[in-house]
């Protein structure tokens, strides 16, 4: 193998990083248009009918982008971006770590409560089937959709390690920042396991292997957050 083939295959190893936006993505979520513009491998989506989203087109846009790419995929939502991702993995099955590596969900927002926008509530009942693939989930108490409760019940639901923004004794920033400190240190935690797989032990069951570990000295998400 000459060293020219060695690098084209380790840049094709680098994971694309999805961005996946909420329904109100012309107005907020300033920190995902910053990562498209600067991160390398980086794309943000555009599903469309952003007035009045449609559950099915936005989940079909979603499993296209995946499809096309020629590399593993990191998965980043906002909203209701990360209903999305979670039906797509409902409808599509994909098996564990194939094609996302991981994802990092923001502020799902609670589509139960009484009287939420009907834009949102169209998108329920949210799919509470296990991800096939390691995920932090961070609530968002000034998005007036997110509930941090609900959020903690997804994330168990989901597999996914909650973080408590409160909890982070490093600066965090605000997940409608353009500079968002928080999430850039998931994003990075979520490439880096990527970079160094782990093999799975045998007869090991699939949540342990994939979720336990993802951030250096904890386990898997049961607690009331995953400490960064």
């Amino acid at each position: 193998m000459t060293d020219r083939t060695a690098v084209s295959q380790e840049i094709a190893s680098e994971p694309r990083i999805l961005i996946v936006p909420g329904h109100d993505a012309d107005d907020a979520q300033h920190w995902q248009r910053a990562w498209a513009n600067t991160r390398p491998h980086c794309e943000r989506l555009d599903l469309g009918l952003w007035d009045n989203p449609h559950r099915n087109t936005w989940v079909n846009k979603l499993n296209l982008a995946i499809n096309r790419q020629d590399r593993p995929v990191v998965l980043v939502a906002y909203g209701l971006g990360c209903l999305t991702v979670a039906w797509w993995a409902e409808y599509e099955r994909p098996a564990i770590n194939d094609p996302v590596v991981g994802a990092l969900l923001v502020a799902p927002p609670d589509i139960d409560r009484p009287g939420i926008d009907p834009r949102v509530a169209k998108f329920g009942a949210v799919p509470r089937r296990e991800l096939p693939f390691p995920a932090f989930l961070v609530p968002c108490v000034e998005d007036r959709l997110c509930n941090y409760r609900t959020a903690y019940s997804l994330a168990q639901d989901w597999g996914a390690n909650f973080i408590d923004p409160e909890d982070s004794e490093q600066e965090t920033g605000h997940p409608h920042d353009k500079r968002w400190p928080l999430g850039e240190v998931l994003l990075n935690r979520l490439l880096r396991n990527h970079a160094r797989p782990r093999p799975l032990p045998a007869g090991a069951h699939a949540r342990g292997a994939v979720h336990g570990g993802l951030v250096e000295g904890t386990a898997p998400m049961r607690s009331r957050s995953t400490p960064l």
